[in-house]
């Protein structure tokens, strides 16, 4: 049961966060402000520090800056992680001057083709943020906010050349099913994504906002469901398939209902980019060795501590279902622990 936390622990985490980069090791993301969001939103804001102290080696520096981002001068910085900090600073601006939905509804079209930057985490983040700002808005979920577009405009990344596969598939889950994987021999997330050619048509015909947003949520249960039988093909990075689809689901309030559709056609695509990455050469069967309740699966999820895992698991809370629930303890029992 997600909750509204007023305790100010993840605003101090927040905090403590923005003083590191979006990425350590080069380019893997920073999992912490998606994290902390996640256990306050689930009522665990008391072990945000302690989850942190666990993390902390994963926190570098922010980069240095090498030139403002202006008004002016911002498409030529778009897709440059070096810029990540001028950006960073360019949305802190932003947000200063306008109500945080005019900046986001503004950037979320110029930004949305770019999702698949930073194995999608560059959306991932901004569901987090904006969730915490419909919560409560102060000063620190503003930053977030920042630091999150921040990321997304320097990690920008299309996804182009893509053919669409004739035949519309009836539900999510036989779409999901109809995805042809790559195949072998491709190494890392870009070369992946650049090895995708062609997925099901399934949300590209949608052009009723409210039809989008239906969709939106039965893609995020289907791709949620789907882990569980199928994450075993790769148990982080398929995460994503249904992470990404439900960070833009989170944001659609948020945002003007004409962006609701594009907002679709870029989940799909993102969700079916995945599956097509990292699918598995079987489904498995896969029954849960005991049934919980969804507090029972995000105290087991935080005692893990792998940052995927209690992604997952924040996105299964919010399908709610006995499969969902079930596919977030099946993160638990494939995935590494996170230990100090």
């Amino acid at each position: 049961m997600k909750t509204t936390d007023t305790s100010g622990q993840l605003e101090e985490a927040l905090e403590r966060v923005h003083a590191s980069g979006p990425e350590f090791e080069g380019w893997l993301t920073n999992h912490a402000p998606m994290v902390v969001e996640a256990l306050a939103a689930h009522g665990h804001a008391g072990a945000v520090h302690r989850w942190l102290d666990l993390y902390r080696d994963r926190l570098d520096e922010l980069p240095d800056r090498v030139a403002p981002v202006t008004d002016d001068n911002w498409p030529s910085a778009l897709g440059d992680p070096r810029r990540i900090t001028d950006w960073n600073d360019h949305f802190a601006r932003s947000l200063a001057e306008r109500p945080w939905r005019d900046v986001l509804a503004e950037w979320w079209p110029r930004l949305l083709p770019g999702l698949y930057g930073g194995a999608t985490h560059v959306v991932i983040r901004i569901g987090h943020a904006v969730r915490a700002l419909e919560a409560a808005e102060n000063a620190p979920r503003l930053a977030e906010l920042a630091h999150g577009l921040g990321y997304w405009a320097a990690r920008h990344q299309p996804l182009t050349d893509l053919a669409v596969l004739p035949g519309a598939a009836p539900t999510a889950t036989e779409a999901l099913d109809a995805v042809p994987p790559i195949g072998k021999g491709h190494v890392g997330f870009r070369s992946r994504l650049a090895a995708v050619r062609q997925l099901p048509l399934w949300a590209q015909e949608v052009t009723d906002p409210d039809t989008a947003r239906q969709r939106l949520a039965e893609l995020v249960r289907a791709s949620t469901h789907r882990y569980a039988t199928h994450g075993h093909g790769e148990p982080t990075m398929l995460v994503h398939a249904a992470t990404a689809p439900n960070a833009v689901l989170r944001t659609l309030d948020s945002l003007p209902r004409e962006l609701w559709v594009p907002s679709l056609h870029a989940a799909w695509t993102a969700s079916a980019a995945v599956t097509a990455m990292y699918a598995p050469d079987e489904p498995v069967s896969y029954e849960p060795p005991a049934r919980l309740t969804a507090g029972e699966v995000m105290e087991r999820a935080l005692a893990h501590g792998d940052e995927h895992v209690i992604k997952l698991a924040d996105t299964a809370l919010d399908v709610g279902d006995d499969l969902a629930l079930a596919a977030a303890v099946r993160a638990v029992e494939m995935s590494e622990p996170l230990v100090a």
